[in-house]
C-alpha cells in the first residue's frame, strides 16, 4: 500500500496561488486507509483552503470529487464532464495518481496536495513501471505532473543535463528526456516561468524505515504501544 501525508497547508497555498477555481481530487484506495486523501479529507482541506483565501480578501471556489482509484485510467474517466468547469486540479492521491491525472488532462495544471512518503510491496507478480520513488517531497506541481526523480535517468530536479538529444535521453533513443516533456507540457499550459524556479537537492540519505504518523492520531498510537 501507498502511504502519503499532507502538505503544508502555505505550500498548498502557493501552488493554488492566482487561481480561483479548482477542482480537488481525492482517491479512495490507499490514501484513503492511511486517512490522508479520501472524501472527507478533500472535503475539510477544501473548507481550509476556502476560509483561509477568504480572509486574505482573496476567495477561491473549491471542488470536490473522489475516484476509487486514481492510479487506474479507467477510474478518471469518471472527470471528464467535471474537469473543464475549472482552471486548476488538485490531487489527493500518491504520486502515480497525481501523474496518472495530469496525463489525463494535460491542458489543466496538476498540483499535489499530498507528499508521497512510502510504498508497501505487492506480494503478486506482474508488470510495473516506476513512476514515483516516494521522495517525500513532491515537485510535481512545478513539474507540469511529470517526475523527474523517476522519469529523469539522472533523478535532476532542475533542468535536462547535456545528454539530452533532440527529446530523448542519452541513454537510449526510445527513452524521452523527462525535462523535454516538463518543458513541452508547460509550454502548452502557458507555465514556463517555474522552469526558473530551483529545487533544492533532496536528502537521499533517507533511505531507512520511516514510520508515518498522521496529525491528530499520536495519542491513539502512543496508547496503541504501550498495550
Amino acid at each position: 500500500m501507498i502511504v502519503a501525508k499532507r502538505k503544508p497547508i502555505e505550500e498548498i497555498k502557493e501552488l493554488l496561488s492566482g487561481y480561483q477555481k479548482v477542482l480537488n481530487v481525492g482517491c479512495g484506495t490507499c490514501v484513503s486507509v492511511c486517512l490522508v486523501g479520501g472524501e472527507k479529507e478533500v472535503n475539510i482541506l477544501n473548507a481550509e483552503i476556502e476560509m483561509s483565501r477568504k480572509m486574505e480578501d482573496n476567495p477561491i471556489e473549491m471542488g470536490a470529487a473522489c475516484v476509487e482509484r486514481q492510479c487506474d485510467r479507467e477510474f478518471l474517466a469518471a472527470l471528464d464532464d467535471k474537469v473543464e468547469a475549472y482552471e486548476a486540479l488538485m490531487s489527493m492521491a500518491c504520486g502515480v495518481g497525481i501523474q496518472f491525472l495530469a496525463e489525463r488532462f494535460p491542458d489543466k495544471p496538476v498540483f499535489p496536495a499530498v507528499n508521497t512518503t512510502g510504498l508497501a510491496v505487492n506480494q503478486d507478480i506482474g508488470w510495473y513501471e516506476e513512476r514515483c520513488r516516494s521522495c517525500g517531497n513532491c515537485v510535481l506541481g512545478w513539474t507540469a505532473g511529470i517526475c523527474p526523480v523517476t522519469m529523469c535517468a539522472k533523478s535532476l530536479y532542475n533542468g535536462p543535463c547535456g545528454g539530452t538529444n533532440k527529446g530523448s535521453c542519452e541513454i537510449h533513443t526510445d527513452q524521452p528526456c523527462a525535462w523535454h516533456m516538463i518543458y513541452e507540457r508547460l509550454s502548452g499550459q502557458g507555465r514556463l516561468d517555474l522552469l526558473m524556479k530551483v529545487h533544492p537537492a533532496n536528502d537521499w540519505q533517507d533511505i531507512g524505515p520511516r514510520t508515518l504518523i498522521q496529525p491528530g492520531y499520536e495519542k491513539t498510537v502512543a496508547e496503541g504501544q504501550k498495550r
